[in-house]
């Protein structure tokens, strides 16, 4: 069965001085603020594209590494995923360096390594994220 989920982003002024607020609208878990400034300085208490991309993505990718190591028949006991999305103005998006940590009991460091790159590969915003030309991942079993 398909979903769709669903976010709302209002805007006001130019670019470079405007705002706007982005709305977790399917969830209704929170409005957020958003600006220039934040996407491509510091961020100041609101968030970015980039950010809610790197949200996105290493949630994504936690599901996908743990459904794929449930159906090799392995109980993930912690999984800690990070996604760094790099913004570049002029250029856009321009990596994103995926880590995770995980402790996985009875799972060989092969093992691992390989379900890692398999999630990386399989995970469906890693998928939609494909245009992005360096998505790194760095997998720790711990």
């Amino acid at each position: 069965m398909a979903t769709t989920r669903t976010a709302t982003t209002h805007w006001e002024g130019n670019l470079l001085e405007g705002k706007g607020t982005v709305a977790l609208e399917s969830s209704k878990v929170g409005t957020y603020d958003v600006n220039w400034p934040a996407r491509a300085e510091q961020p100041g208490g609101v968030t970015s594209p980039e950010e809610l991309i790197a949200a996105a993505h290493s949630s994504c990718y936690s599901m996908a590494f743990s459904h794929g190591l449930a159906g090799k028949g392995y109980t993930v006991a912690a999984l800690d995923t990070k996604a760094d999305v790099t913004f570049q103005p002029g250029e856009g998006i321009t990596g994103i360096a995926l880590t995770v940590k995980a402790s996985v009991p009875g799972l060989s460091e092969e093992e691992f390594q390989a379900a890692a790159q398999d999630a990386k590969a399989n995970c469906p915003v890693s998928q939609a994220l494909a245009g992005v030309k360096n998505i790194t991942l760095s997998a720790e079993l711990v």
